[in-house]
């Protein structure tokens, strides 16, 4: 693996040299190219000159800023590095939560973090103390070009950062509508904590698997010989609320 950015954690008055690294692998789906229509002939993206309607090679662009109608701020990378060189290269500890207070909503992606030569001690001590107080340190960090906020815990010997988004980008639930307790009953809520109490096991992360890239497989496999594609599924029918309690019977059963 290659590091994405070099730079420290600032815990108190101490700086822990780190390296941070990507979490995820790319999605190994089913890449769909785009064709013409009439003659299945491949479509691409061109970067197009809006003045010339030439095609600009990638070396020559660079970004800017708009700062009024058809007049930019050209900013250099140089510039952009130079703003706050302690933030650009700074994961700065903001404060310690407890690991249940921070909603889903907010992680976005995850990094691995992994102590340059000479921070194995102060990366071990973070990480320690992390995992014994079973807290997550929210942290600020500058990436490309913007700032982010994220939550640090260990996994393992790792420390995991994982970004996450700001309130100002999670959008509120307002505007739907949405049903009341007073929608069910007591009686079908208790049948409801008997079904999630028969399904629940331990989650083991190795049995969950992209099944849609394995049927789209399957699919494109039977066309390229010329058979006919397999049998869909039907899509499953609303349960009404006459007959939840009768689907939740039937599925405890089940």
């Amino acid at each position: 693996m290659r590091p994405i950015w070099n730079g420290s954690i600032s815990f108190g008055l101490v700086n822990i040299p780190v390296r941070l690294f990507s979490g995820t692998n790319p999605r190994e789906g089913i890449d769909l190219t785009m064709l013409h229509k009439d003659d299945n002939s491949p479509v691409r993206y061109a970067r197009v000159c809006r003045k010339d309607g030439e095609e600009i090679p990638f070396d020559d662009i660079v970004k800017g800023y708009e700062y009024r109608e058809g007049d930019y701020i050209v900013l250099t990378k140089k510039d952009l590095e130079n703003i706050d060189v302690e933030k650009s290269q700074t994961i700065d500890i903001q404060q310690f939560v407890e690991q249940d207070d921070i909603d889903i909503r907010y992680f976005e992606k995850p990094y691995y973090l992994e102590p340059v030569k000479g921070g194995e001690k102060a990366y071990a001590l973070l990480r320690n103390a992390l995992r014994d107080s079973r807290k997550l340190a929210v942290a600020k960090f500058v990436m490309h070009e913007r700032e982010h906020v994220a939550a640090i815990k260990p996994v393992g010997r790792a420390l995991v950062l994982n970004q996450m988004r700001f309130p100002t980008d999670l959008r509120e639930p307002g505007e739907l509508k949405l049903p009341t307790d007073k929608e069910v009953t007591d009686k079908e809520v208790e049948m409801a904590l008997k079904l999630i109490k028969q399904e629940t096991r331990p989650f083991i992360a190795e049995d969950l698997h992209d099944t849609y890239t394995e049927e789209l497989e399957e699919l494109i496999k039977a066309k390229s010989k010329g058979k006919k594609p397999p049998k869909t599924t039907k899509a499953p029918e609303h349960t009404s609320t006459g007959d939840l309690m009768s689907a939740l019977k039937a599925s405890l059963k089940a």
